[in-house]
């Protein structure tokens, strides 16, 4: 079969499904049996068909996963630790958890980048036509009327001139660059790459350093519940979650610091992976036996502020936009009608 990757919403939905089915006594078998009975979907049926093949020959679920070559990586080893400490249906709780965490992630980031990008192609639209249209239209009335307009109003007819004439060769870039963008879309590998370099170059700064938190975190709390050992948990986070060299470093840190004796909420605090408040619930539940509480916890409120910061970020684009774009049109408006509104006045 080819390696092709299953949606975030759809891994959620699957791994809650047999959750369910195994806290209920259901065999692994018998939960893929019911849930290709109930598929209406062509393709993902045929990746259950494939799983239960491989089930029938003796494997665990997670090591047909693999087989099958369907599932994420990431997923195939947290359930093969599940397997092995005997939490399968914890494991595919947190798994939904995770995944589901992921989409909304991804639906966040889709959402708040359309709307500015949207609008910013509309602004751009309207001051083009309002720079290669009407300002050669006011140019003509004043030279009817014996008078000229301002040099920088000149100016940016010239600019709008010279736009007109190289429209083919703008078009053809604009085609690219849009081109370009849908293979990043489209193409999986390409996509992966983009997301490397970006990563590389901003995975530790501001919002971007908050999804690897988060990402970290998350990747942390699906450890514990899936019953890991502490600092196994945390070697398996930071191995899933290589983002920049800064990171690792904390990752590292953290590391160190369990080696040494520390308690994964002193490590996680004196690394800054976590903020003081959440260092604090951590060190609660580490007293109190909740650790896996209070990790899910954690990974809850890192998702909440994530999706609070773009909300943040979003509502401070979009009214700049706004503004920059109102700007540009009142100054090419006032410097084409100024002079008009002195020509009206001497006659008057």
């Amino acid at each position: 079969m080819g390696q092709k990757k299953l949606t975030n919403d759809y891994l959620s939905a699957l791994c809650l499904e047999m959750s369910m089915m195994l806290t209920a006594g259901m065999t692994v078998h018998d939960g893929m049996e019911m849930l290709i009975a109930d598929e209406s979907d062509k393709n993902s049926k045929q990746v259950l068909d494939s799983v239960v093949e491989k089930l029938d020959g003796g494997v665990p679920l997670s090591a047909a996963m693999k087989a099958v070559g369907y599932f994420p990586p990431y997923m195939v080893n947290m359930l093969e630790i599940g397997e092995r400490t005997g939490r399968s249906a914890e494991t595919m709780k947190a798994l939904s958890d995770h995944y589901a965490g992921r989409e909304r992630l991804a639906a966040s980031i889709k959402n708040a980048t359309m709307y500015p990008a949207v609008l910013l192609v509309m602004m751009l639209a309207v001051v083009m036509v309002l720079i290669v249209q009407v300002v050669p239209i006011f140019n003509d009335v004043f030279e009817r009327m014996g008078a000229q307009m301002t040099p920088f109003a000149l100016r940016i007819m010239d600019f709008g001139i010279w736009f007109r004439n190289a429209a083919v060769v703008i078009a053809a870039v604009v085609a690219g660059i849009l081109l370009l963008v849908l293979i990043i879309l489209v193409v999986p590998a390409v996509r992966e790459r983009v997301a490397t370099v970006m990563r590389g170059l901003f995975g530790g700064v501001g919002i971007f350093g908050r999804v690897a938190s988060l990402h970290f975190v998350s990747s942390m709390a699906l450890g514990v519940a899936s019953g890991l050992p502490v600092d196994e948990a945390v070697g398996l986070a930071a191995s899933l979650n290589d983002q920049t060299q800064s990171l690792n470093k904390k990752y590292e840190k953290c590391i160190a610091l369990l080696r040494e004796g520390k308690t994964l909420a002193e490590a996680m605090r004196e690394t800054q992976i976590v903020t003081p408040r959440d260092g604090r619930l951590l060190s609660l539940g580490e007293r109190s036996g909740m650790s896996e509480f209070a990790m899910s916890e954690i990974a809850r409120r890192s998702d909440q502020a994530v999706q609070e910061e773009i909300e943040r970020v979003v509502s401070r684009i979009e009214p700049t936009l706004v503004i920059v774009t109102s700007a540009i049109v009142g100054v090419i408006l006032l410097s084409v009608m100024m002079p008009l509104v002195g020509i009206m006045t001497t006659i008057g």
